[in-house]
């Protein structure tokens, strides 16, 4: 089965592995990758790094990013306009530990990207 697959984008590289750790601690199947911190493993971001894990965890059901702070979604939207796939988008507006959660829970049950885009969105809207 083929599954949305998950990048986690941040400054630090701690950050994203251990989102990473703390998804992959329950969800096993889907693939979820760290483009954490610069290409030396500094606090900033990568652009190869995000680009790399598109290309990792592409699938045909699409790819999903999450990310921390602003210049974090620029790069992910750089390497999203440079990669060769259509179906890998950011997810804006979105928690990044409790949106990619989510996400990874959604896309274990082989929903579609925009259910699992969705469902992350509301993964901390207070409920009234």
């Amino acid at each position: 089965m083929s599954y949305v697959g998950i990048v986690l984008v941040s400054h630090s590289p701690k950050v994203a592995e251990g989102i990473k750790d703390l998804i992959t601690q329950v969800i096993q199947d889907v693939p979820v990758v760290a483009a954490g911190g610069t290409d030396e493993n500094e606090i900033g971001t990568s652009f190869e790094k995000i680009s790399d894990a598109i290309e990792e965890v592409q699938s045909e059901k699409g790819v999903l990013l999450f990310y921390d702070l602003g210049s974090a979604l620029m790069n992910a939207e750089m390497a999203i306009e440079m990669s060769n796939h259509d179906n890998v988008q950011v997810a804006k507006d979105v928690a990044l530990v409790e949106g990619a959660y989510v996400a990874a829970v959604e896309a274990s049950m082989g929903k579609s990207i925009e259910e699992v885009y969705q469902a992350a969105k509301k993964a901390v809207q207070p409920t009234e």
